[in-house]
């Protein structure tokens, strides 16, 4: 019992550690960029497609190389079914209601139901192989093309942002503070994927489901902090453009970087479910959105519904 608590604690550690870690990394390597001349273009448009996505990405490395692609695949759905329905859902109750263009939901919506239609066509073999897996994350550069189009207003405040760094340190700090951000982001990617191999091992529960319902939720929680404070800023788009980029990462970057360097085999009982569910929730919210072009506080209590219902369904239909 001793040993099952420290893990634990070792699995929560790691989900504190990666989230501070991957915020330090983020940040002081925009710096460091923009002052060796780096166009603040491609800074924005990295950071909105990528920065919150750095602890899915490296925990999909991690636990690819130790031999467990269901934990890749498992957190990287996990987060796409906790970004789109229950962070989705806070953000108007925390927040107030959120307005959004038609025309920029149909498009990000798609590129993600779109991924998501891939990933069920790779899994349901049982193995990720390493083509399917370029596929996967070659298909980032033209998904990463439709959101700049669709979201020119993040990103752009973003280039803005990042126009008014002024570096105070030297370059030399600020790679150093990267570094260790980076490493950080490491160790605790290594921490996640043994404590819930301990954990799943202990309590017979499969790894899958302790990544796609517990570690999913730990690696989302930058991404609700960050469009939270978008949101308190008035910046709509901006919230939006976070967490369905971040979605079109999970499902393409995160999910197939790990595979591209170490092609792991993958449950399809559990992995097929849970992407189709996942799938027919990105449906209803995207259209509910489209349709209505806001989110409320009605419709974040459907979309956190959504979210809780996966429970009941996924347990049924594995029982």
């Amino acid at each position: 019992m001793i040993q099952l608590l420290l893990a634990i604690f070792i699995l929560i550690g790691g989900i504190a550690l990666i989230i501070y870690a991957s915020l330090k990394a983020v940040k002081h390597s925009a710096i460091l960029a923009a002052a060796l001349g780096v166009s603040p273009l491609i800074i924005g448009v990295t950071l909105v497609s990528i920065g919150t996505d750095i602890s899915e990405i490296f925990n999909s490395i991690i636990s690819c190389s130790l031999g467990h692609g269901d934990i890749d695949v498992g957190d990287s759905v996990g987060s796409d079914l906790t970004q789109l329905t229950l962070v989705f859902g806070l953000l108007p109750i925390i927040t107030g209601a959120i307005y959004i263009h038609r025309r920029d939901i149909i498009i990000l919506g798609a590129c993600e139901i779109l991924s998501l239609i891939v990933i069920f066509s790779v899994v349901e073999k049982g193995y990720i192989t390493r083509l399917n897996a370029i596929l996967m994350v070659g298909s980032l550069g033209i998904y990463i093309w439709l959101i700049y189009n669709a979201n020119k207003e993040s990103i752009l405040h973003r280039v803005e942002m990042i126009e008014k760094i002024e570096a105070p340190k030297s370059k030399k700090f600020h790679f150093l503070i990267a570094a260790l951000g980076f490493g950080g982001v490491t160790l605790a990617a290594y921490m996640i994927v043994q404590s819930v191999i301990y954990i799943s091992s202990f309590l017979n529960i499969h790894e899958y489901i302790i990544s796609f319902f517990i570690v999913a939720v730990g690696t989302s929680l930058p991404e609700l902090a960050v469009d939270i404070n978008a949101l308190r800023l008035k910046h709509h788009s901006i919230a939006i453009g976070d967490i369905v980029g971040s979605c079109i990462v999970d499902s393409t970057l995160s999910i197939g970087i790990g595979q591209v360097l170490f092609p792991q085999e993958v449950t399809a009982a559990l992995a097929v479910p849970t992407v189709l569910y996942t799938l027919i929730a990105s449906f209803i919210v995207f259209i509910l959105i489209a349709s209505r072009r806001k989110i409320d506080k009605k419709a974040g209590i459907l979309f956190i519904s959504l979210y809780f219902l996966s429970y009941v369904f996924l347990f049924t239909f594995w029982i």
